[in-house]
């Protein structure tokens, strides 16, 4: 992306996540390292080594919450290429933004929620981050089927895999990561990769590979 588009994506990322906004900065190195150690001592959130998601869940808030508040530097094969916007990131890791995305949530609800037990969905609006991050790397590494032997544990989760945009897709994406396409069999679906060329079409990005 040129520099409008990424600061345009970087706060609409702001605004959507809200009161589970992560650092892309922290996000990435997290990332690269999954990938590198993937399913060993030394990945920030393989699940082989936990006795549930809450525990992995825990550490990988720790691992993230070193990166992203500069208390430790990542390998150096980990530092740089990912997007960065200190007023943002700064605006989005205070407590009382994320307090005032919690209060803006509440209030909708109270506005539009036909029934008391729809109250009960708030939770997830309040932690869509972690919720979000718990399922991929909980069930794409122990749940599912593989079409590929990467020397770890990852999993294609079909059919969970669409409600999480083709995310679930773990085994293809480890396999190959830099492929912006998830699906790799003809019963596969990454519903995000149309999207992916739509944005490329239009000059909003410029794929790679």
């Amino acid at each position: 992306m040129n520099k409008f588009w990424e600061r345009f994506f970087y706060g609409l990322t702001f605004i959507t996540q809200g009161s589970s906004f992560l650092n892309p900065r922290a996000y990435a190195i997290m990332h690269r390292m999954h990938h590198a150690y993937s399913d060993t001592e030394k990945d920030p959130h393989s699940p082989h080594f936990f006795r549930d998601v809450w525990q992995m869940t825990i550490q990988t808030k720790d691992i993230y919450l070193n990166y992203a508040k500069f208390k430790i530097e990542p390998e150096k094969a980990f530092r740089g290429n990912y997007p960065e916007w200190k007023p943002i990131d700064k605006i989005g890791d205070l407590w009382a933004t994320r307090i005032f995305f919690t209060l803006l949530y509440i209030l909708f609800y109270i506005k539009f929620a036909t029934a008391w037990w729809m109250f009960l969905l708030l939770p997830i609006h309040f932690f869509m981050g972690p919720i979000h991050g718990a399922i991929v790397n909980w069930c794409g590494h122990k749940y599912g089927y593989s079409n590929y032997d990467n020397a770890d544990h990852s999993k294609n989760s079909l059919p969970i895999d669409i409600f999480l945009m083709g995310e679930l897709m773990q085994n293809n994406h480890h396999k190959s990561p830099n492929d912006s396409n998830f699906a790799k069999k003809w019963y596969e679906i990454d519903p995000t990769y149309p999207l992916i060329l739509l944005l490329n079409r239009v000059h909003i990005i410029k794929l790679r590979k």
